[in-house]
Formats: structure tokens, sequence, C-alpha cells
């Protein structure tokens, strides 16, 4: 499998979900737009986290540059009409700044679906109802009526109010991970969060960049790709390396593409030969690690 390199510059993310107060809310916001970070992210569940579009909408408000986005919306949790709809009035309101990641929805995210009482099917049927969504979601955000007489939604000139500011539409991300949602994200988005088990080396993110390449086909060096790291100059997102049962320092030994270690020097270098090997470009880190990557970012975005 060949490497690969898409010219992309650095850009990086926060993914935070949760707030005490509207006043802490609004100071993350301010704190990560002022320490370089390109963009604000939010997670869609069912449990202890804010309500995305909401706290987008504020962390926009009270912000000047800092893009927003879903990291990522839960295709099945609402129609893609209304979907579309609140990213175009985010877009709107905070003058086209709106990034709208959407998924098939967690492998983990049974209870989700129990407490919004909808049956949580097989993985097929979640990718199957998604790609049916994207297209709708971007007529609508492109400005187009949609009509949609698929497996899973009959929908008959829907159209959107308020439009988005981006031209053609904001971007879209799709977060994937297994061959047939990862294929799709490769037809249909702009931006890509793949995903793969965090011990499992570089070769589980390149083999995904392979059916990504595979399946964008002349349009694979426009797509951006991104990542999600699981720990940062020794620190670690405590839910996930516990899920694994394994710590930053292991996951770094077994060359990891999801943790950056040692000074802010190697941690650049590490993003650095990644972007070539891999292509990853955009690089996103739970809120703990704002200040650990900090210099990082002041020093790779845009670069």
């Amino acid at each position: 499998m060949h490497a690969a390199t898409p010219n992309h510059a650095f850009r990086f993310g926060v993914v935070t979900a949760q707030a005490g107060s509207g006043d802490e809310w609004v100071a993350r916001a301010r704190r990560a737009e002022a320490l370089g970070f390109s963009t604000l992210l939010i997670p869609d569940t069912v449990g202890a986290t804010l309500s995305p579009m909401p706290a987008l909408a504020t962390a926009a408000a009270v912000t000047t540059r800092l893009r927003v986005g879903t990291y990522v919306l839960a295709n099945d949790f609402r129609s893609p009409v209304l979907a579309a709809r609140e990213a175009a009035t985010v877009d709107l309101l905070s003058g086209g700044r709106m990034e709208l990641g959407v998924g098939a929805g967690r492998p983990t995210a049974a209870e989700d679906y129990r407490r919004l009482g909808i049956p949580f099917e097989p993985g097929g049927v979640r990718v199957g109802r998604l790609a049916e969504a994207l297209a709708v979601i971007k007529a609508l955000l492109s400005g187009h009526h949609a009509d949609a007489a698929g497996d899973h939604y009959s929908i008959a000139g829907a159209e959107i109010h308020p439009a988005p500011v981006q031209r053609p539409r904001p971007p879209i991300l799709v977060a994937a991970s297994g061959p047939r949602l990862t294929a799709l994200a490769g037809r249909e988005a702009d931006i890509v969060a793949i995903g793969a088990r965090p011990d499992a080396g570089e070769d589980a993110v390149l083999e995904r960049v392979g059916w990504l390449r595979d399946a964008a086909g002349d349009r694979f060096p426009e797509l951006e790709l991104n990542i999600n790291l699981l720990g940062a100059g020794g620190q670690a997102n405590p839910q996930m390396t516990g899920r694994f049962g394994i710590d930053v320092a292991e996951l770094a030994r077994r060359g990891s593409p999801f943790v950056v270690t040692g000074t802010v020097d190697e941690m650049c270098d590490q993003l650095q030969a990644r972007r070539e090997r891999l292509a990853v470009s955009y690089v996103c880190a739970p809120d703990h690690l704002m200040e650990t990557l900090a210099p990082v970012v002041e020093r790779l975005s845009g670069r």
C-alpha cells in the first residue's frame, strides 16, 4: 500500500462536550480561539453532554474566527432535513463558520437509542440510511430542493431556510472506520474522521486511507483527513485509554497515530511525519489537552 500525501495545511480542533455553566462554556470557546485552534467540536449523545447546535451557536457568538462543528451528529437521531436546517442556521449566525459532521452512530450507542425509543439496527442498515441522508443534506445545504424515495426516507420537495453563508455549502465531515462507511465517506464527504483501534498502529489508518483513495478516485487529493488524539505529551483521555486497557506510553511504543509524545519539537515531528505517510492534516484532541498542544498548534497551524 503506497503512501498518501495530499497537500493540506495543518489545522487543529478541540473536542468538548460538557460545561457547568454558560460562563464556563464561553471561556472555553474563547480560550480555544486564543490558542489558535481552528475548530471547536461537540459530539452528539443522549448522555451528560450539551445539545450540539445551541452550544455551537453560543460558541460562535462569543468568538470571531473559531469554526464550530459537530463531531459527529448521529444520523438516526433526527431528520436529515432538520439536520441541514440547523446546520444552515448556525452557519448563518456564525458568519459562515459551521462544519457539519455526521456518522452512522457509534457501535456502543445502543443505550442512546433505547433512551430515544428508536431501534438500534445493524451497522449495514445505519450506513445505508446515512447514505440517503447525505444526499438530502448536501442538496439542501447547496440551495436545492430535496426529494428522496429510498429504503429509509420518503421526502418530497424539501427546502430549508435560512440559506447557509458558505458556498457552495458548509463542509461535511463523515466519521468512518469500516470498509463500507469509509467508502461512503470517500465518495461524499469533504472531511473524513478516520476511526481505528488506537493500539493497531499506523497500518490500520493507512489501510483506511487506501479505502478512501479507491472510493474517492480523482477527488481524493481534495479530501481533508482527520484523527482524534487520545494523548499528548504524556497526558491521556482516561475514558478512551481505560476502554482499551492501555496507557499513552504503550500506545506510543506501538506506534499509534492517535498519540503524540515528548517535547514540542518531537510532537511536531511526529505529526509532520504522519501527514506525509497518512495524509492526515486535521488533528483534534479533547479539551483537557488544549494547553499541552497549544505550542504545537502555534507552530504547525497553516503550514
